[in-house]
């Protein structure tokens, strides 16, 4: 008896030994948390006053925050092209967001993020605002969705499928719009039956299918979407996986839930960064209680700066600047274009309450988690994209990268960071421009006057005639861009239009 109980006893012991190693062997988990305009002052672990983001905080708290982080666009679509594919989305033409009748743009050959971690072994997912076309032409919303996420590596996808402010007002789910009725189709011009809110297009491009538009309801997409985000990580548990969460918020319109309104100090643009806040506890509290924190890497960032529309000029107004004291705004090849916040978490390997001014970027997600999954990339695999994860788990010494391309709203302002200079080919910021306040295309020097920011080549809120045709700034000495220094240093801007026309004509950047 006493020989049974040792033999038991070891072999217990064992069994413990053999799954306790597994489970350290385990690959990390993934959840990317990619928000939407959410700008560099718009977190109060990046200086903001008027709204409080505990959640965020405590991710930066437990983990590491970047000063010096980029979208490699500053529009929402080129913006995610950028992430998924580990390619500058100005080689494939991408400038502009795409809608309603756009297909897929990202071919279904190229390589994306999600399949880096398909062919390592992960389930994949993505939960949210895709934003990248479906269908080979056009989408066919009656119909099937093909090709879209789930063709460009994901296993699963539930979301919006175009943004929150254009149509359809539905969501997806894989292949399908969710609720679709085939004695109900969708009819092109004519109006949705779905709620009006400020800032909210499109509704009259196409309407039907009453029983999709039901169920949704913009107050609720962001709640919607968590729950969603949360019974995924709980149903893949036991398996490594990678989420990416593309979050609807804060993108216009400005529906908070019912819980978040009325509960910061910067109107319901600072609500919806409340509920965004929210939405992060949600998967980290997830991450906690299934013990699966100390084994997954989170990456929070957003996908450009924040946007001076309607809700940003109100919140600018109450005291809130979105994106702290850079110049500009979402779509412009200025810093506050596309400066972001970006905080990674991975407990014991990421060192708590740190901070980096590694220069990083969205971009380098394929190679940073092709070299977490030991993956070698071929020459034709996220040919713009760094590994950066030396950046996250150490402290390199010298910058990963000497170089990044930022691009804006319009072509004629594709830009060149290159260490402490940034060079941009043309005047004004590139993005939106509109003169008038209280309009959704409010922009450029218009805007920056209106928000008090200063810059050498403005004048009472118009450019100076005498201004430069291009633009020089030393973000060392001056990241506020408050001076063009361009005719001071005409060599710099020499040798950087050069190289930046260099990196035009090549077929990638990454070393």
């Amino acid at each position: 008896m006493k020989h049974l109980s040792k033999v038991l006893s070891l072999f217990l012991a064992s069994y413990f030994f053999i799954l306790v190693s597994a489970t350290a062997q385990r690959p990390p988990n993934v959840v990317v948390i990619f928000a939407d305009d959410l700008g560099y002052g718009d977190t109060s672990c990046y200086g903001a006053t008027k709204v409080r983001t505990p959640h965020i905080d405590q991710l930066a708290s437990e983990g590491r925050r970047f000063t010096d982080a980029h979208a490699a666009s500053a529009v929402c679509t080129p913006s995610r092209y950028c992430l998924l594919t580990g390619e500058y989305a100005f080689r494939d033409d991408h400038w502009a967001p795409v809608f309603l009748k756009v297909g897929l743009i990202v071919d279904p050959n190229q390589t994306t993020v999600a399949d880096v971690m398909k062919r390592s072994g992960y389930i994949t997912a993505c939960i949210g605002k895709w934003h990248l076309g479906f269908g080979e032409e056009t989408p066919d919303w009656n119909g099937e969705l093909k090709p879209g996420p789930l063709e460009l590596g994901f296993d699963y996808y539930f979301g919006m499928p175009v943004v929150n402010s254009h149509p359809p007002f539905v969501y997806v789910e894989n292949h399908h719009v969710v609720g679709i009725d085939p004695s109900d189709p969708f009819v092109y011009d004519e109006v949705a039956d779905t709620p009006i809110h400020l800032e909210k297009m499109g509704i009259n491009q196409i309407g039907g299918a009453k029983a999709a538009h039901a169920i949704y309801d913009d107050t609720y997409v962001g709640t919607t979407l968590a729950g969603i985000a949360v019974s995924w990580i709980k149903e893949n548990k036991d398996d490594p996986f990678f989420l990416y969460f593309a979050t609807t918020n804060i993108h216009h319109p400005f529906t908070p839930h019912p819980r978040f309104q009325g509960t910061s100090e910067a109107g319901r643009y600072g609500d919806f960064i409340h509920e965004l806040d929210w939405i992060v506890g949600e998967v980290t509290r997830t991450l906690e209680d299934e013990g699966l924190a100390e084994n997954t890497l989170v990456v929070f960032t957003s996908d450009n700066g924040g946007m001076i529309n309607l809700g940003g000029q109100e919140a600018w107004k109450q005291g809130h600047n979105q994106n702290g004291d850079l110049l500009g705004f979402k779509f412009d090849a200025w810093e506050g274009g596309h400066r972001v916040p970006f905080i990674a978490r991975w407990p014991g390997k990421i060192p708590a309450g740190t901070v980096s001014d590694q220069l990083v970027s969205n971009v380098d997600l394929v190679a940073t988690l092709a070299a977490l999954t030991d993956q070698e990339l071929n020459d034709d695999e996220g040919p713009d994209s760094y590994n950066i994860l030396p950046a996250l788990t150490s402290d390199p010494k010298t910058q990963i990268r000497d170089h990044l391309v930022l691009a804006a709203f319009r072509e004629t302002h594709l830009s060149l960071r290159d260490g402490d200079w940034m060079y941009i080919p043309a005047q004004a910021g590139g993005g939106f421009s509109s003169p008038e306040l209280r309009t959704h295309g409010f922009g450029g020097f218009p805007a920056v006057d209106f928000a008090g920011q200063k810059n050498s080549d403005m004048e009472n809120g118009n450019i100076k005639p005498e201004a430069p045709k291009e633009q020089l700034y030393n973000l060392r000495k001056d990241f506020r861009q408050a001076n063009n220094v361009i005719r001071d240093h005409p060599e710099i801007a020499e040798a950087l239009k050069r190289r930046l026309d260099e990196i035009r004509e090549a077929n990638g950047t990454r070393l």
